[in-house]
């Protein structure tokens, strides 16, 4: 199974064309794979990561921040513009949001826990979140971008929570998913996985990515994130036909999902929303199937139930 990022230079601007995916069958048995090509200097994917990059730096140096992000500032040019309105902006109360949910999430699990990030490659919060002990932190992301990132972060000295691990996944592996199971994730163990500044051109790439979740994340597992709005097949700003086409993606895939509004997280946090148009859609699923691997266990202990006739055994089944 085979997936292209291409980027087609136009004479001022670097644009992104398309990212596309073969048949789901494939993605299920091998995982996804991924080429990636970057041109050179012009780099939108690079200028994307910087650009949420210079906003969390901004967040921070707010009188009152959503969020403190010590690091943004060795990852953003040194002139970078500061903008201090009162209004805060939608990918920081997206950012505060994701925040929040995947630490509650992650102190109320047991044993291991494991956290997917699908990002951009300069997301900060592997160094920047107070993660509980024993909290194994995957990244997706570009390659290039991840090893800038880290480089810069090294310099400042970054440093993962103590008892925690961090593993990065580049996504241009030509098997995403059996690298994340090369590097410890377990798919019958709990976890929740966060999507914001992960490069998805087209619907059917998020597709792909809603079964990559699904194939291995355990039920009742969350994804939470945010999704470009113009991937949806309605008039984005009807609220109800937006939620209806939500719901339509998402439960075709085996999650439930809420969309999440940001002028209610900003009122929930004293703040007010930014005015403007809003490019993404906040959102908070749940799985609602078994992971493939929680469907293997279940075969075969119902295999061995029927061999050995254990009717009690049956019974807890």
């Amino acid at each position: 199974m085979e997936c292209l990022l291409r980027f087609a230079n136009a004479p001022a601007v670097a644009t992104i064309s398309t990212l596309r995916f073969n048949d789901k069958s494939k993605i299920k048995k091998h995982g996804v794979l991924l080429r990636a090509k970057l041109d050179g200097e012009n780099d939108p994917l690079l200028q994307s990561a910087v650009n949420a990059a210079s906003l969390r730096f901004q967040e921070t140096h707010r009188p009152e921040p959503l969020f403190v992000d010590p690091y943004a500032g060795c990852l953003v040019p040194p002139a970078v513009q500061m903008d201090l309105k009162k209004y805060s902006h939608h990918y920081c109360l997206a950012t505060k949001f994701i925040d929040d949910k995947l630490l509650r999430t992650v102190n109320h699990m047991d044993g291991l826990k494991q956290v997917v990030l699908l990002t951009d490659g300069m997301d900060t919060r592997p160094y920047r979140l107070n993660w509980p002990t024993s909290t194994i932190i995957f990244d997706i992301s570009p390659e290039r971008i991840f090893k800038i990132s880290a480089e810069k972060l090294e310099g400042v000295g970054a440093k993962i929570p103590r008892s925690c691990l961090f593993l990065h996944v580049p996504l241009e592996s030509s098997n995403i998913q059996q690298a994340l199971r090369a590097k410890g994730f377990n798919a019958n163990r709990p976890s929740v996985w966060a999507i914001q500044g992960l490069p998805v051109m087209t619907l059917a790439s998020f597709e792909d990515v809603l079964l990559l979740v699904g194939s291995l994340a355990m039920n009742k597992c969350l994804f939470l994130g945010e999704l470009p709005a113009w991937l949806t097949e309605t008039e984005f700003g009807n609220k109800s036909t937006t939620e209806k086409w939500m719901d339509k993606l998402f439960m075709s895939n085996g999650f439930g999902v809420g969309m999440v509004s940001y002028k209610e997280v900003a009122s929930s946090l004293g703040k007010e929303l930014a005015p403007g148009y809003c490019k993404n859609i906040l959102f908070l699923a749940e799985q609602l199937r078994f992971s493939d691997d929680q469907m293997d266990t279940w075969r075969r202990e119902l295999q061995r139930v029927e061999e050995e006739g254990d009717e009690e055994g049956f019974e807890e089944l």
